[in-house]
């Protein structure tokens, strides 16, 4: 990205930002790893601590490496990940619920 363009988007945007995102990713990569293959949790909370460091890796991506932030900026792009997201949740909650009920009336 050149300065230029990061200026245009009214967001700094420093080496320091990549590298942090960098080291967080790589932690929670760690971590969720270690959780996984250690075997020292029970199923269940290394399922819920792996859904919880899936999803802290995925702000730390849109936050350093796609920089979403509350800027007014960003606003826009905010939105549109906002509405893709509830078009996903739509179509797996849609799909899910209609497969539940048709296993339902087949039984």
């Amino acid at each position: 990205m050149s300065q230029a363009h990061n200026e245009e988007m009214g967001a700094k945007i420093t080496t320091k930002a990549y590298v942090v995102g960098f080291i967080l990713a790589l932690l929670l990569t760690i971590v969720s790893f270690g959780m996984a293959m250690s075997g020292a949790f029970s199923r269940t909370a290394t399922i819920v601590g792996l859904f919880i460091a899936a999803f802290a890796q995925m702000v730390v991506h849109l936050h350093y490496f796609l920089h979403l932030d509350r800027s007014s900026a960003q606003r826009w792009n905010v939105i549109a990940l906002l509405f893709t997201a509830l078009l996903l949740f739509i179509f797996v909650g849609g799909t899910l619920w209609v497969m539940y009920t048709l296993n339902v009336r087949m039984m």
